[in-house]
C-alpha cells in the first residue's frame, strides 16, 4: 500500500518528490503539520491528497491563524473544505506570528476527498495541561501534543488504517499511530530529525493499561470528538 516504501516507516528525503511513488487511493487519512508560511506546501498537499487518499476520507493540517486565508485557498484548489477543529490549550502561549498577545488554541483544517458519513462532533477539544505539553518539544521545536493527536487520529481512522504524514518532524504522528495500532507512512527531509523520530517510535509501546507511554500520557480514550453514530448519505462536517 505504500508503493516502494514499507509501511510503518519514516522516509528521509523531500516528500514532494518521493510521494509520487505512493499508489493512488491507498491512504486512509492524511494528518500533518506543514511549515506554515510555505503556502506552496499546502497546495502540494491538497494535490497529493486528491490522488493518494481513498474516496470519502479526510486530510487534516495544522495552520497559522495569520495565514489562514491563504492556506484555505491553497487547500480548496483540490479538496473540499469541511470544518475547523480547535485544540484548546489550558495555558498561555505567546503568539509567534502577528501582534503581541497570547493564543490559547491551535487550529486544524479539515478537508475531504469526497464526502465522509455525517457524524455529530465536538469541534473544540482539550488535552494535557500546557506545562506537560512543553516536554513534547524535546523531539522537535514545533512538536504537537500527542494526546491531542490521539484524539484526532482515533476519531478519523480505525485500527489498521494507513495514516500519511508528509511533514513528520519529530515523529509524533507515527508514535501515536503505533500506540493506536494504525499503520503509518511518514517523511522528513532533515536526516538528523528523521533519525530522532525513528528512535522515538522505536521506544514507543502499543496502547497498554497504565498512566504513561514513552513519557507522555493519553488522558482519555481517543474517540472524544464524535457524539453518536454515523448517518449514511449525508455530508460530514455540517452542524
Amino acid at each position: 500500500m505504500g508503493g516502494p516504501y514499507p509501511l510503518d516507516s519514516i522516509i528521509t528525503g523531500d516528500v514532494r518528490q518521493l510521494a509520487q511513488a505512493i499508489p493512488d487511493a491507498s491512504i486512509d487519512l492524511i494528518f500533518t503539520d506543514p511549515v506554515y508560511d510555505r503556502i506552496e506546501d499546502y497546495r502540494w498537499l491538497a494535490e497529493t491528497a486528491a490522488r493518494v487518499l481513498k474516496p470519502d476520507t479526510a486530510c487534516l493540517a495544522w495552520y497559522s491563524t495569520p495565514l489562514l486565508f491563504e492556506t484555505m485557498q491553497a487547500l480548496r484548489e483540490s479538496l473540499t473544505y469541511r470544518w475547523q477543529l480547535i485544540h484548546y490549550k489550558p495555558g498561555r502561549v505567546k503568539e509567534k506570528f502577528g501582534a503581541a498577545g497570547y493564543c490559547k488554541y491551535e487550529g486544524l483544517l479539515w478537508y475531504d476527498k469526497g464526502r465522509l458519513p455525517r457524524r455529530k462532533f465536538m469541534d473544540v477539544f482539550q488535552s494535557m495541561p500546557f506545562q506537560s505539553a512543553i516536554a513534547m518539544c524535546i523531539n522537535h521545536e514545533w512538536a504537537k501534543d500527542p494526546d491531542a493527536l490521539a484524539k484526532v487520529i482515533g476519531a478519523f481512522s480505525h485500527p489498521g488504517d494507513v495514516i500519511f504524514d508528509p511533514f513528520t518532524g519529530g515523529g509524533t504522528v507515527p508514535a501515536v499511530c503505533k500506540i493506536l495500532e494504525r499503520r503509518y507512512l511518514a517523511f522528513e527531509i532533515d536526516p538528523a530529525t528523521a533519525d530522532k523520530a525513528r528512535a522515538r517510535v522505536a521506544d514507543t509501546l502499543p496502547l497498554l493499561d497504565g498512566p504513561s507511554n514513552n513519557g507522555f500520557h493519553l488522558t482519555a480514550a481517543p474517540v472524544g470528538l464524535w457524539d453518536g453514530e454515523p448517518e449514511s448519505g449525508a455530508a460530514a462536517g455540517e452542524p
